[in-house]
């Protein structure tokens, strides 16, 4: 399919990426430098797997669309290559020494977590928005995901080890605003390519088995002592379990014949882990943790079922992954977790006491932000020359990408018989 002349990015796109890389190089050059890593042999082993979560499990998470699979991994591919680089920048700008970024293990674990905020708001708008547009969202999104994280961690000194909050709902909130302010009237309707089929879910469960099983990496990484490593691994990993059980029991009941949702199942599953972050180093038991994974399993499921069609009939706000499921409701959940927890018992880390006054304004700090940074993205990203594409070329990857064309099945056939004839003609 030939793009129209407002999505053709041969120009556009490879000057502004290259534009912005040759920045960032530069960048690099002036202000990053080495520094020695204190625990090389603990702190990589949890970056590979935050790199997998990153590269791998939200890429495929996003291939169940029939027709976008190419986008969902590549765009993906894309957005944490830049979004690490623009991350490191952002977050080290915030603790500069003698005028220098220093970079080891632990940062490049941030840098990572920094994209993750990204992906998560392109599952928001997938399948509407150019990767023009998504380089853009990236750059500003990071830039003011890396002031709301100081402000959370420095001047409120909250702790969000996890990040529930900071990651999570700050990346759904915020994708949830672009994909209002970018509202597409055509797309209430049913599209036609806004579908999955069985090859593309099953495509989709690699993503999601990829973050189930790496979640607990992902929620220890920051954590500031081994006690508290191990306290946050061992809740995840309780919280994620129960989490599962609970999203199976409920699609088999939520459907007339008591049959499983794939969707629930690709997304809901993985609610557990989201919603545990916020406090999964602090003092609670694994069955907490486990209340906190079946509660978040329940909102998630249920959020899938009601409130996304509600919020894509009556508010205008198409989710195309459910993020709001997965991400904001059970980062909301974990911000607030870590509320109660704080306000019963006595917590504290890095020499700072945690209370639920604080922990309740990191929570509400992040969403006010994200809504509004969102919103503010979602208006940049209308310009016309970023290439969005029309309503009825949505979820094709066909407009940005070179896609082979599928041969029938009596072509695939004359073509084997063919092929039989030339080998027969041979011998």
């Amino acid at each position: 399919m030939p793009s129209a002349p407002n999505t053709n990015m041969r120009f556009k796109f490879s000057a502004v990426a290259l534009l912005l890389e040759v920045i960032i190089i530069v960048l690099f050059g002036i202000f990053v430098e080495y520094r020695e890593d204190n625990n090389p042999e603990i702190l990589y082993p949890i970056f590979q797997d935050v790199h997998v979560m990153i590269f791998i499990g939200f890429g495929f998470l996003m291939t169940f669309l029939k027709k976008y699979g190419f986008s969902s991994v590549g765009i993906s591919m894309l957005l944490a290559a830049f979004g690490l680089q623009w991350g490191t920048l952002m977050q080290g700008f915030w603790h500069m020494r003698e005028g220098k970024i220093r970079v080891d293990s632990n940062s490049m674990i941030n840098s990572d977590f920094s994209t993750a905020t990204a992906l998560i708001s392109f599952g928001a708008v997938l399948g509407k928005t150019s990767p023009l547009q998504m380089l853009i969202l990236t750059i500003l999104e990071i830039t003011i995901f890396a002031c709301n994280e100081h402000l959370v961690t420095e001047i409120f000194q909250a702790t969000d080890v996890g990040a529930s909050m900071t990651i999570h709902a700050f990346g759904a909130y915020f994708g949830l605003a672009v994909t209002l302010v970018l509202c597409r009237p055509g797309l209430k309707k049913n599209h036609e390519n806004e579908g999955s089929t069985y090859q593309s879910d099953i495509s989709a469960m690699i993503g999601t088995l990829f973050l189930w099983l790496f979640w607990p990496s992902f929620n220890s990484a920051t954590a500031s002592e081994n006690i508290f490593y191990i306290k946050a691994i061992v809740n995840t990993y309780y919280s994620l379990a129960a989490c599962t059980v609970v999203t199976f029991a409920l699609s088999s009941l939520l459907d007339q014949r008591g049959k499983f949702s794939m969707v629930l199942i690709q997304n809901a599953t993985l609610a557990g882990g989201v919603a545990v972050g916020t406090c999964a180093d602090l003092s609670i038991n694994p069955f907490v943790a486990m209340c906190i994974g079946s509660i978040a399993g329940i909102i998630s499921v249920l959020g899938f079922h009601f409130l996304t069609p509600l919020l894509a009939s009556k508010l205008n706000i198409h989710d195309t992954c459910g993020v709001h499921n997965l991400h904001g409701l059970p980062g909301i959940l974990g911000g607030i977790a870590g509320i109660v927890v704080t306000a019963i018992n006595e917590e504290t880390r890095r020499n700072i006491h945690l209370t639920p006054g604080m922990q309740a304004a990191a929570l509400g700090s992040t969403i006010g932000i994200a809504l509004v940074g969102g919103a503010l993205t979602g208006g940049i990203l209308k310009l016309p020359f970023l290439g969005q594409v029309s309503d009825q070329n949505c979820f094709d990857d066909s407009v940005f990408w070179e896609v082979p064309e599928e041969k029938k099945p009596h072509e695939i056939q004359s073509n084997n018989y063919d092929e039989h004839s030339r080998f027969e003609a041979t011998m």
